[in-house]
């Protein structure tokens, strides 16, 4: 078996745009026609250069290769151009293809991925969302209102979700780290204590940074939040330097998370080795692909650390996050986009199976979804904005 095309798709997220402002995928075909997709979470450029990209490496090492040959594929991209070090662009790409690789191996031995990498664990997978706002309401109101966040909570507990992230510490900036202001502690104060006075112990609270504090600023906010438990402190500090992140891990008792912007084991690695983290939330679409993140689930065994998944692009990487939950014994909760409703149900042939606060796994072939190329086609994106964007300004 052989590989002889690729395609790209670069759709457009249609508003509220949950998962961000497009998805870009792609779709292997072998010669016996058994197709593959992917998707691919790379941010740093835009996606139609990214799309470009896709096709550069496709044609350089991925056309005329076995789909099987998961390791030698691996490698060739990872050390294309005299490089050997983890690149997030490049591992972006090398993640889409290497997730539409195993979607293509499924499908030729009729079964599902994860029962091709240790087999299934979880029967079902527990989520989590963002508090979202309403598709009536006005985002920017929404997100500085605690009052409403903690209704919004009450909603989503009672659809039977029972863990619920947001970040209302502020914005981040290209300059960060910066030390939080008194308004921004306040803030974030607020928003947890109306939260859990709201759910009470039936949800977990996950109080998500960017990576915008520095080490002493993180501290100060999480010593003030520990008296309402939250699950995870995410990314309290930048993820390029694992041993201040483990100093404020160190300095509370919230357990901290981070992997969104990491990529291939041995970043990971270092988060382990540094004990900077507890709960790894790594990419699919990023941080090197479906075989890439078993390696890196199991380095987090042995340090009885918990992967869970990040999501926030679209539903080819959901799937991939899927099927790596589903056969790791240290799964802890899987990031979903609400209930896989809206677009990310509409870009699919049939959508991912979400039942009262837990993913059912697919039990068909491969990643187990079906790209709408119909729907992705007729969904260009056409703007110039990239996924997602920081201030460009310090913040003061």
């Amino acid at each position: 078996m052989k590989i002889v095309d690729v395609k790209t798709f670069v759709v457009g997220n249609p508003p509220p745009h949950f998962g961000g402002r497009y998805f870009i995928f792609l779709k292997l075909t072998t010669d016996s026609g058994i197709e593959g997709v992917g998707e691919v979470y790379a941010a740093t450029f835009g996606p139609h250069i990214i799309a470009k990209m896709i096709e550069d490496v496709c044609v350089r090492h991925v056309i005329g290769s076995d789909p099987f040959k998961i390791e030698r594929l691996w490698r060739r991209v990872y050390g294309a151009g005299y490089t050997l070090r983890p690149d997030i662009s490049v591992m972006g790409v090398l993640s889409g293809i290497e997730m539409a690789c195993w979607d293509i191996i499924g499908k030729e031995v009729d079964k599902p991925v994860y029962e091709l990498l240790g087999g299934q664990v979880h029967d079902r997978l527990r989520t989590y969302t963002y508090l979202y706002p309403k598709d009536d309401e006005d985002a920017a109101a929404f997100y500085g209102d605690p009052d409403r966040s903690a209704e919004r909570a009450l909603e989503y507990v009672s659809q039977g979700f029972t863990a619920l992230k947001f970040d209302p510490a502020g914005p981040y900036s290209v300059f960060d780290p910066h030390q939080p202001s008194l308004d921004d502690i306040a803030r974030s104060v607020a928003f947890v204590k109306k939260i859990r006075a709201a759910v009470g112990n039936r949800a977990d609270l996950l109080f998500g940074t960017h990576g915008q504090f520095t080490t002493a600023g993180a501290i100060r906010l999480a010593r003030q939040l520990e008296p309402y438990d939250p699950l995870w402190f995410e990314e309290p500090t930048p993820p390029e330097n694992t041993q201040e992140m483990a100093r404020v891990a160190r300095q509370t008792t919230i357990p901290i998370a981070t992997g969104e912007r990491l990529t291939t084991k041995y970043e990971f690695a270092r988060v382990l080795e540094d004990q900077a983290a507890s709960i790894l939330q790594l990419a699919l679409g990023r941080c090197g692909g479906i075989l890439e993140a078993k390696k890196i689930a199991g380095m987090a065994e042995t340090y009885y650390a918990q992967i869970a998944p990040h999501l926030y692009c679209g539903p080819i990487e959901g799937a991939a996050n899927i099927q790596i939950s589903t056969c790791s014994p240290n799964f802890l909760i899987l990031e979903s986009i609400q209930q896989w409703g809206g677009f990310h149900a509409d870009i699919l042939k049939k959508p991912i199976q979400w039942q009262d606060g837990y993913v059912i796994p697919p039990r068909g072939p491969g990643l187990g979804v079906e790209l709408d190329e119909a729907v992705a086609l007729a969904h260009p994106y056409t703007e110039e904005k990239l996924h997602l964007e920081m201030v460009e300004e310090p913040i003061r």
